[in-house]
Formats: structure tokens, C-alpha cells, sequence
């Protein structure tokens, strides 16, 4: 899978959501597709993917089949898309999939068995409790899991930064071996694709 394929489809979703087709909210990517390509080369077909409302890539990414993603999406669920046979899980809620793919990770370790959990995340994500808490309690208790913190110095239309008066964000701060990071800037509104009103 290539750069041009994972862009090709986030244009797909955006002409279908500016013509009505699609009647929930979206929330596209753009300029990160290597840096996603690149992390996915270490995720195996056993590895759990849990991201947050932004998650099309991860599961083209992680295998799910294209027409089956864009008939979800098309039906709403472009917040909330879960993949079980592909072992994708999303959730519309502020850092509400951390503490899912935190359990999958204590689950793993207690049986031994030889998988890993990604978990995805936006950086203003990255700054709250819950997620500070899910890196903290993996790290001390050395879970297989690796949050990517997905930095594009946004939240909604905030800039990240700014509302924490930092020009570092914790995870800079404090590196973390279950922590890595990419920044991109998207083309994209945070939600919607720039052409209509969302609701």
C-alpha cells in the first residue's frame, strides 16, 4: 500500500461527505501517510490497533478491505470504526480507546502470548489524565504497548502549545520508552472536509 492509495481514499471520503452521502461526522487525514506507513511496517497481522475518531488509514493499514471501510463510513460510522477479524478498534471519545488497548495489553502479558498494542492518539489527547495515566501504568508494569502520539499542534482549532503555554508537550518533557511521535499539519478542517456544515 502506497502514499497515493491512502489519499486517494480520503478524497473518496471527503466528496462523498461534501455531496451529502455521508450523514455523520468525519475527520480525515493528509500529510502523514509515510510517516503511518513507516510505524505500520513494524505492526503484524496479530498486533492490536486502537486509535481515536480519526482512524481510516490504520485500518486500511492494518488490512481492512477498502470497500468494507468506505460502505462503514457511508453508513456513519467514520467516529467509531471497529474491525474485530483485524484487531482495529476506534472510539469518538477523547483518549476513551487508551485504556481499552491498556487492558488487551495486560491481557497479553499475562498470557504470554506474542502480540503488541499500538494505541493512536492526537497530541492534546497526549496532555490528559487518562492518557498520562494508561502511559504511566504501562510503563511501570512494562506492558507491550506503544502509543504514537500524532502531532499536528492541534486541538479542534486550538493550537496545542498555546493552551498548555509550552513550546514542549509532556511527552517531549519526559521521554518514555512506550512513547514515540510524528508531526504532520493536516489539509483538512478537524472535522468535516471544509465544504459543508458538519451536522
Amino acid at each position: 500500500m502506497n502514499e497515493d492509495f491512502l489519499k486517494d481514499f480520503e478524497e473518496e471520503v471527503a466528496t462523498h461527505f461534501n455531496n451529502g452521502s455521508i450523514r455523520g461526522p468525519i475527520h480525515l487525514y493528509s500529510n502523514n501517510e509515510k510517516s503511518l506507513i513507516n510505524i505500520f511496517q513494524h505492526i503484524r497481522d496479530q498486533d492490536w490497533v486502537f486509535c481515536s475518531w480519526r482512524s481510516h488509514y490504520q485500518c486500511l493499514l492494518k488490512g481492512v478491505d477498502r470497500e468494507e471501510l468506505m460502505a462503514s463510513i457511508l453508513d456513519g460510522k467514520s467516529i467509531s470504526l471497529n474491525f474485530p477479524k483485524h484487531k482495529v478498534y476506534s472510539s469518538a471519545i477523547v483518549g476513551g480507546s487508551s485504556p481499552w488497548a491498556v487492558g488487551v495489553a495486560i491481557s497479553i502479558k499475562e498470557r504470554g502470548v506474542d502480540q503488541h498494542v499500538f494505541c493512536f492518539i492526537g497530541d492534546m489527547t497526549s496532555e490528559t489524565g487518562i492518557l498520562q495515566t494508561c502511559i504511566a501504568y504501562s510503563s511501570t508494569h512494562d506492558l507491550p504497548i506503544t502509543f504514537v502520539i500524532e502531532d499536528n499542534n492541534s486541538s479542534v482549532m486550538t493550537n496545542t502549545r498555546k493552551v498548555w503555554n509550552s513550546d514542549n508537550l509532556r511527552y517531549q518533557q519526559i521521554p518514555n520508552k512506550n512513547v514515540i511521535s510524528y508531526n504532520y499539519q493536516s489539509k483538512w478542517p478537524h472535522a468535516g472536509a471544509g465544504k459543508r456544515v458538519q451536522f
